[in-house]
């Protein structure tokens, strides 16, 4: 296919990255779209019933997107967890909350929830985590769908471009929240303009043209358009909309965003048992050989967190956030789509 995006969908060249965990509720998602972007919808960690709901509520909303977790091979080892779950036990006591018994399983809604995208088909669906199965791209493609990759790297783009995907999401390491990586490759080492060339040359030597879209750490306009001149099609925003009134962010999140507290952002396993990168606080510090197990430490920290949100507390819970966070605003999302769009 030709390496442009539809216009209908992208024609402000701006996406909103699907922010699981509450960011992207259906009212920014609508706003997005109502202001010519393309919004995403975060499918990660909802059970297919509570997916449906927020289906029914873009009902009448322009084109949107859907972002599903690919469940990946277990990884967990069983006593590097419970080991972890006895050092959690006074952090979650400080804030009231209790540790639940390790949950083994992956996102066992994955398949519910692809048929339930499959019978009410969003305009896009994007995937992370791993390469879904050929079959759903097809069935997806053939139901109308635009499917798209999350790729962190020239080798995985050429793997999703052979699987057939009709776009991919460049993801920098600078981006907020996890990373999409699935081939366990080290991490790209140059920019984001870098890494949409690198990928753009891979694809070419491979005999494939796909549009990408470039995300990660992008704060500025000027960060977009050097990503756009650079090759991509469009850019993807999450933190830049994680203060934004339309936003589902929770109070202690955009407090954190705002305040001069934080020094920086790291990546951490602590919270989910997977890399993702957010404002460092002293979770994080005291966490930082948190074992590779997700999404079983997501379900022995969420109770905490919660706790630590509810006591008002930024300490030990999860506040995502890209490179790029000290250029966020307290803005309605039209105008982040305006700032940044082509």
């Amino acid at each position: 296919m030709d390496a442009t995006l539809p216009v209908d969908l992208f024609g402000g060249g701006v996406v909103a990255a699907p922010m699981a965990g509450g960011p992207s509720r259906p009212d920014l998602v609508r706003a997005v779209g109502a202001a010519g972007g393309l919004g995403f919808l975060a499918g990660g960690y909802k059970t297919p019933e509570a997916l449906a709901a927020e289906l029914d509520a873009m009902d009448g909303a322009r084109p949107f997107g859907v972002n599903l977790f690919v469940p990946g091979p277990a990884e967990a080892d069983r006593d590097a967890v419970l080991a972890f779950r006895e050092r959690l036990l006074p952090e979650a006591a400080a804030v009231g909350a209790d540790v639940p018994e390790p949950r083994w399983t992956d996102d066992d809604g994955y398949p519910a929830k692809l048929d339930l995208l499959l019978g009410r088909v969003p305009a896009a669906v994007s995937f992370t985590f791993a390469l879904p199965a050929r079959s759903a791209v097809t069935a997806l493609q053939a139901a109308g769908a635009l499917v798209l990759q999350t790729v962190t790297g020239p080798e995985e783009a050429v793997a999703a471009a052979e699987l057939g995907a009709d776009a991919l999401v460049v993801q920098h390491p600078d981006a907020g929240g996890h990373s999409g990586a699935f081939l366990g490759l080290p991490a790209f080492a140059g920019t984001l303009p870098e890494l949409v060339a690198a990928v753009r040359a891979a694809l070419s030597a491979a005999g494939a043209r796909l549009p990408l879209v470039a995300a990660g750490g992008i704060g500025t306009p000027e960060a977009a358009a050097a990503a756009r001149d650079a090759g991509a099609a469009a850019v993807q925003l999450g933190t830049a909309f994680v203060r934004t009134p339309e936003a589902g962010t929770n109070a202690v999140h955009r407090a954190a965003l705002a305040a001069p507290d934080f020094a920086r952002t790291a990546t951490t396993r602590a919270f989910s048992g997977k890399w993702a990168r957010g404002l460092e606080n002293g979770f994080m510090r005291r966490f930082p050989d948190a074992p590779a197990a997700y999404p079983v430490l997501h379900h022995l920290t969420a109770p905490m967190k919660a706790a630590s949100v509810r006591a008002g507390s930024p300490e030990r819970t999860s506040l995502w956030a890209g490179t790029g966070w000290r250029a966020a605003r307290d803005e309605p999302a039209a105008d982040v789509v305006a700032r940044f769009g082509r």
